[in-house]
C-alpha cells in the first residue's frame, strides 16, 4: 500500500470518527454542564440540538472545526474530491463561527458578535449545504470504480447509498411539522451517523468489507 492511499485511509477514518463522536461528546458535555452549574435554562432539553450545546460546551466547536480541516486537507483521486470536501470543511467552518440562535444564546453571538437572527440563518443555511456535499460525497463519488466492480465494492456502494439518501431524509425531516423531545439532537445525530459510516467505510475501517 503506498504512503498516499494510507494517507487517503486516515483522513477518511479521522473524519468519519470525529463526526460519529460528535453528536454523543456534545450530549455529554451539556449534561455535565447543566450538573456543575445546577441546571440549564428551562426548554433546554426538551428543545436540544448539538448546535445550541455551543453555548455551554467546546464539543462543537472543538470537534466541528477538526472534522472540516481534515475534510479541506483530504487528498481524493480526482479533483472533483477535493472540491467538494474542502467546501464541505469551509461550511463547517461557517457552523462554528455563526452559532444557532437558542434560550441560550444573546444579543450577539458567534466570533463576530453578530445578531443573534443574522447568525442563526448563516448557520442553518451552512448546516443544510455541509450535509447536501456529503450526501453528494457518499452518493456520487465514494461509488465510483475502476473496472469491474467486486462483490464487497458492491455491498460498499450500497452502504454508500443508504448513508446518502440517509443524510438527505433527515434533513427533510427537520422542517416538517412533526413534534417530538429533542428532535433537532435526534436528526443532527442521524446525519453525522451516516456522514460517519460513509467515511469509516471508505476509510476501511470495516476489514471484513474491504477487498
Amino acid at each position: 500500500m503506498d504512503n498516499r492511499l494510507i494517507w487517503q485511509r486516515r483522513i477518511r477514518n479521522y473524519a468519519g470518527l470525529l463526526g460519529g463522536l460528535l453528536p454523543w461528546l456534545s450530549l455529554f458535555s451539556a449534561f455535565l454542564y447543566g450538573k456543575l452549574t445546577g441546571g440549564l435554562a428551562e426548554g433546554f432539553w426538551s428543545d436540544l440540538s448539538i448546535s445550541a450545546t455551543y453555548y455551554c460546551s467546546p464539543a462543537l466547536a472543538g470537534i466541528l472545526t477538526a472534522a472540516s480541516i481534515v475534510l479541506m486537507c483530504y487528498d481524493g483521486y480526482e479533483k472533483i474530491d477535493n472540491y467538494v470536501t474542502t467546501i464541505s470543511g469551509i461550511f463547517g467552518i461557517l457552523i462554528v463561527l455563526f452559532p444557532c440562535n437558542c434560550s441560550l444564546s444573546s444579543d450577539y453571538v458567534g466570533f463576530f458578535q453578530v445578531p443573534a437572527k443574522v447568525s442563526s440563518a448563516i448557520h442553518c443555511t451552512s448546516a443544510v449545504i455541509f450535509f447536501i456535499l456529503l450526501a453528494f460525497n457518499a452518493l456520487f463519488l465514494f461509488t465510483k470504480h475502476d473496472g469491474e466492480e467486486t462483490k464487497k465494492k458492491k455491498i460498499r456502494n450500497i452502504v454508500y447509498c443508504v448513508c446518502g439518501v440517509g443524510m438527505i431524509a433527515v434533513m427533510v425531516l427537520m422542517p416538517l411539522p412533526i413534534r417530538f423531545p429533542a428532535k433537532t439532537w435526534w436528526i443532527e445525530m442521524g446525519a453525522l451517523t451516516f456522514f460517519a459510516v460513509s467515511w469509516l467505510v471508505k476509510g476501511g475501517a470495516f476489514k471484513f468489507l474491504n477487498d
